[in-house]
């Protein structure tokens, strides 16, 4: 079996008031195949970015509806979201226009 790298692309961010490292959503197209979205961006001390995979309690268990599976895929998945976020931030402090809620 052959793995071809991972695709990631159409990465929006929706952005919300931060609190306890929150800082928003994103949604993202893996492999031209399959839309990905409710991932949760929490800012980490170290400057860096941590993303939390949409879960669903059922009867007091908390089930995943979709994560990497493999840490490659998880690594390829947080450093395209990672750097599409950073470059969202960054243009947004360096600009007077208002904060826009979704980019």
């Amino acid at each position: 079996m052959t793995y071809n790298q991972t695709t990631i692309s159409e990465i929006q961010f929706y952005p919300v008031k931060p609190k306890d490292g929150l800082l928003g959503f994103v949604s993202f197209v893996l492999d031209d195949k399959f839309w990905m979205g409710s991932v949760a961006v929490f800012s980490r001390p170290d400057g860096r970015f941590r993303l939390v995979y949409p879960t669903r309690k059922v009867g007091g268990q908390n089930i995943n509806i979709f994560h990497p599976i493999t840490q490659e895929a998880g690594q390829e998945v947080e450093t395209a979201v990672s750097e599409k976020v950073a470059e969202l931030l960054s243009e947004n402090y360096e600009s007077d226009e208002p904060t826009q809620t979704a980019w």
